[in-house]
């Protein structure tokens, strides 16, 4: 069942462990769900209790730790022994009295890691206070480090494995918008578009199925256009409302988001004049996006757009995507914006969302690029505009 080689993950694991030691970590308890993916392949619906994969300098492979029935997920998706997967039992699971990560302490123990600089993800979704409370007071001769984002960094440039499954969920990402913008119209109601959004998504192509994504659609609408986070209600859509869509389409957890904006009727010059400042913008950005360049040369190419027009903008513009599980499809690594200084690289993928927001229009156009040896390629062929549906 692994989506990719074993070779393929030892690699991985070879650059995570290099870039361990030059950050002096010896001992790696990645809890991002992403990371543990990355590593040894481990898919499941779990993360809502603990869990890690423990990467040693020591060991050529690493170790799974997380609930019992879920060490059983661990033995179908992963390529490890089965000597390098531990359960803990049930009764550390939501109590008041034990912690999983009592129980992460004593393996740690026994494989000699109890006196390791031990790099944890400080700033992980799933890596709560309880448990580096729980992890100093059991190994107090351990030295612990922020490792946040260690793994993730590693992640950003993808393989030509993970482009091949990221150019897949495009072609269902092509379909998702097809039936997006066919589906909404005056009168119909949002969660019944947003049903078969959810169908597309899933059911995929002929050719391969997709997958749930990290974020669900979001599908803000009216003068809640501006407000690029909100989902859907039973609410129906009206002759001029203005909507952004953001959605992702998803294969065997590589993410290709895409964001388009429809109008229900006829589009006011107001509207249409800020689609087509953000649209150029978004050109532009893609246009200086290329190996060598910095994140923020992106961001600068799109502000000095916007400013041309007279307007501002103060968030990011995109970020780096690919494998992920929830609450979100962005790695936490490259953002495009002033400051950030990371340089890029081939085979890098970044989500470009520069969305506009002017009163109470809201305008998200964006495209999910792979930096290739000639420049920012989008994955999606999906026209780029705004949708009027009159």
């Amino acid at each position: 069942m692994l989506p990719f080689k074993k070779e393929e993950y030892l690699e991985r694991v070879r650059r995570t462990k290099e870039r361990m030691q030059s950050q002096g970590v010896e001992v790696l308890f990645a809890t991002d769900p992403a990371n543990m993916a990355y590593l040894t392949g481990y898919d499941g619906w779990s993360f809502y209790v603990h869990q890690l994969v423990a990467v040693s300098l020591n060991d050529d492979e690493p170790v799974w730790i997380g609930r019992p029935m879920d060490a059983n997920g661990a033995r179908v998706t992963t390529y490890l022994k089965n000597d390098d997967i531990f359960g803990y039992p049930d009764h550390y699971v939501q109590s008041t009295v034990h912690h999983p990560m009592d129980f992460v302490a004593d393996i740690a123990r026994k494989r000699g890691w109890d006196n390791k600089t031990i790099g944890v993800e400080m700033d992980a979704y799933y890596f709560t206070a309880a448990c580096i409370d729980s992890l100093r007071k059991n190994l107090p001769n351990a030295r612990f480090k922020d490792a946040t984002s260690l793994a993730n960094w590693v992640r950003v440039v993808k393989s030509k494995a993970e482009i091949r499954y990221m150019q897949q969920a495009a072609r269902i990402m092509e379909n998702m918008i097809k039936v997006t913008v066919a589906a909404m119209k005056p009168g119909a109601r949002q969660c019944d578009v947003a049903a078969k959004i959810l169908h597309a998504q899933t059911a995929g192509t002929k050719q391969y199925g997709g997958e749930y994504a990290s974020i669900v659609p979001m599908l803000p609408t009216g003068k809640a256009s501006t407000a690029p986070h909100l989902t859907w209600s039973d609410r129906k859509f009206r002759r001029g409302e203005l909507t952004a869509i953001e959605l992702a389409a998803v294969r065997n957890r590589y993410h290709v988001p895409l964001a388009r904006s429809v109008f229900l009727g006829k589009a006011p010059a107001r509207v249409l004049d800020l689609a087509k400042v953000q649209i150029e913008g978004l050109d532009a950005a893609i246009g200086a996006a290329k190996p060598g360049v910095t994140a923020e040369d992106v961001e600068r190419a799109f502000r000095k757009v916007i400013t041309r027009h007279g307007i501002e903008k103060e968030s990011r513009i995109g970020y780096s995507t690919g494998l992920n599980y929830p609450p979100d499809w962005g790695e936490h690594t490259i953002s495009l914006r002033a400051g950030d200084k990371t340089v890029l690289q081939e085979n890098m993928t970044i989500h470009c969302v520069p969305a506009l927001s002017v009163g109470n229009d809201g305008i998200e156009t964006s495209e999910t690029i792979q930096i290739t040896a000639k420049g920012a390629k989008p994955f999606c062929n999906v026209p780029r505009k705004l949708f009027v549906k009159g």
